[in-house]
C-alpha cells in the first residue's frame, strides 16, 4: 500500500475521532480494547447504530479509497517493470559487447581453459575458431614474432583469434566489426596481415613437395596400398572459389559463379603439397598447371625424384595423377576414357587412378568444409589468392594434428574436355603414353592371376 493512502487513511481516523468522540477511538491500545469487548460485546452492525453520522461517513469514504488503492498496484508495477526492462542491459547487446573482449578471451584462454577436460576444451575451441586449443597455439608462436613487427595494439593471440573465427565461419568484415568493437577497415587490415602471414611465412613449413627419400617411400607405399598402382605420389585437382563483387568475365567459372581457381595437390593423408592460385575462375584446369611453379619445376628437372622402379623393362619414376582435364605428362597421368570406353586393362587402370585421385578430391572437401570463407570468399580481389594459400595452410595445420574432419563440402559435378596437346609436350606425351598403358597391363595381370 503507497505512503499517500496510508496519510490520507491517518488523516480519516483523526477526522472520525473529533466527529464522533463518544465512540471508542480505532486508534486505542490494546487493552482497552480487550475491556470494552470484555463488558460490553459489539454486534457487527454496532459502528453503524451509532447516533453519529461519523463512522458511517468514515467507512464509506474509507471503502472508496481502499478500491482506488487496490486498482492502483498493477500500473505501479508496471510502470516500475517497465523501469527496470529499460534499466535493463539487453542480452544480445551485452553478448556482442563482452563475450568478445579481450579481457573475455583473455579469461578463456588462461582461466577457464585448464578447468576444462582437453575433449571438451578442444571441441570449444574448435566450434569458435575451427581448430583445437594446442593447433591454435602452435599457429601463435609461429606468427608471434612476425605480428609483433607491425606494432599491433591488440594482443597477438587475440588478433589471431579473431582471423580464425572470420575463415572458419565465413564472417564478413562487417559482422565482426560489431562483435569486437573494431571499425571495418580495422578487421579488414588484420585479416590481411595474419592471412599473408600464413601464406608467406608459414607455407614453407607446412606445404612441401616430397623429396626426401623416406617421405617418398612413405607416400607410394600408402598409394599402392589404396590403388595398386605403384610409385603414385599424389593427386592433382583444381576447384573454384567463389568470390564477391566481381563482375570480370573471366573470372566466371564453368558453373556460373564469379570465382578465382585453385589448384592443389595432396598426398594420402589428405594433406597439400603444393597449392597454387594464380588464374581467374573462367581458366581451364590445363592452362593453370601449365601456368604454375610447379610444371615448370617438373618440367625443367628442377624436382629430382630418385625412387625409380621397374616395370615390365621400363624405369617409371615417381607421379601425379589427375582427371582427363589435365594433360598427359611424364609426370601427371590421367584416364585412358572419361566413360569406360577402353579396353579391360585401360578400365581397371582408370578405375584405380580414380581411386587414387579421391584423396585430393576430399582434401578440397575438408578445406571448404573447415575453413567455411571458401565457401563464399568475401575479402577484397587483391587479397583472395593470400586468404586461399593461408586457409590451405591451416588445413595441412589441422591434418597433421589429426584434428577431427568436418563435413565435406561438395563440389559440383566436374565436366570438361580433354586439354589440346602443346608442341612442347609432343615427347612427353608419347613416353607417358606408353607407360600408361605398361601399368594398366602390368595391373591387370597381376589382379587377374590372384
Amino acid at each position: 500500500m503507497d505512503q499517500s493512502f496510508l496519510l490520507m487513511l491517518s488523516n480519516l481516523l483523526h477526522l472520525h475521532n473529533h466527529l464522533d468522540p463518544t465512540t471508542t477511538s480505532l486508534l486505542s491500545d490494546a487493552s482497552t480494547a480487550s475491556a470494552s469487548a470484555t463488558t460490553s460485546p459489539a454486534s457487527p452492525t454496532s459502528l453503524l447504530s451509532s447516533t453519529s453520522a461519523a463512522p458511517l461517513l468514515f467507512f464509506t469514504i474509507a471503502s472508496v479509497l481502499s478500491y482506488v488503492a487496490s486498482s492502483r498496484p498493477s500500473s505501479s508495477s508496471s510502470t516500475s517493470a517497465a523501469a527496470t526492462a529499460a534499466a535493463a542491459p539487453n542480452p544480445a547487446t551485452t553478448s556482442s559487447t563482452s563475450d568478445y573482449s579481450v579481457s573475455a578471451f583473455r579469461a578463456l584462454s588462461t582461466e577457464h581453459i585448464w578447468a576444462m577436460e582437453a575433449p571438451l576444451r578442444d571441441a570449444q575451441w574448435r566450434s569458435l575458431y575451427g581448430l583445437s586449443y594446442p593447433v591454435f597455439t602452435t599457429v601463435v608462436d609461429k606468427l608471434k614474432p612476425h605480428i609483433a613487427l607491425s606494432n599491433l595494439s591488440l594482443p597477438s593471440d587475440y588478433a589471431v583469434a579473431m582471423v580464425l573465427s572470420r575463415l572458419s565461419h565465413g564472417f564478413s568484415a562487417k559482422t565482426l566489426s560489431s562483435r569486437y568493437s573494431l571499425e571495418p577497415y580495422l578487421i579488414s587490415k588484420i585479416t590481411n596481415m595474419v592471412t599473408r602471414l600464413l601464406a608467406t611465412k608459414l607455407y614453407p613449413e607446412f606445404i612441401k613437395i616430397p623429396v626426401s627419400r623416406r617421405r617418398l617411400h612413405e607416400t607410394t607405399q600408402a598409394f599402392e596400398e589404396l590403388t595398386s598402382l605403384p610409385n603414385m605420389c599424389g593427386a592433382i585437382d583444381g576447384s573454384p572459389v567463389k568470390i564477391r563483387n566481381n563482375s570480370n568475365p573471366s573470372h566466371r567459372c564453368q558453373y556460373g559463379f564469379q570465382s578465382v581457381l585453385l589448384q592443389v595437390v595432396a598426398d594420402h593423408k589428405k594433406i597439400f603439397w603444393d597449392v597454387c592460385v594464380k588464374a581467374p575462375g573462367g581458366t581451364d584446369d590445363a592452362t593453370h598447371l601449365r601456368d604454375s611453379l610447379l610444371y615448370n619445376r617438373l618440367t625443367s628437372g628442377d624436382i629430382v625424384w630418385d625412387k625409380i622402379i621397374n616395370v615390365r623393362n621400363h624405369h617409371v619414376r615417381p607421379y601425379i595423377v589427375g582427371d582427363w582435364c589435365y594433360p598427359l605428362l611424364s609426370f601427371l597421368l590421367n584416364p585412358f576414357s572419361p566413360n569406360g570406353s577402353g579396353t579391360p586393362a585401360q578400365n581397371l587402370f582408370d578405375s584405380a587412378l580414380m581411386k587414387g585421385r579421391s584423396v585430393v578430391v576430399e582434401a578440397i572437401g575438408l578445406l571448404k568444409g573447415r575453413w567455411r570463407i571458401l565457401q563464399d570468399l568475401n575479402v577484397g580481389m587483391n587479397h583472395a589468392p593470400q586468404t586461399i594459400v593461408a586457409c590451405c595452410v591451416l588445413h595441412n595445420l589441422c591434418q597433421i594434428a589429426r584434428e577431427p574432419e568436418p563435413e565435406l563440402w561438395k563440389e559440383p559435378e566436374e565436366s570438361g574436355s580433354p586439354p589440346r596437346m602443346l608442341e612442347s609436350e609432343k615427347s612427353l606425351y608419347f613416353f607417358s603414353d606408353k607407360l600408361r598403358q605398361v601399368l594398366a597391363d602390368d595391373l591387370h595381370q597381376r589382379l587377374s592371376s590372384r
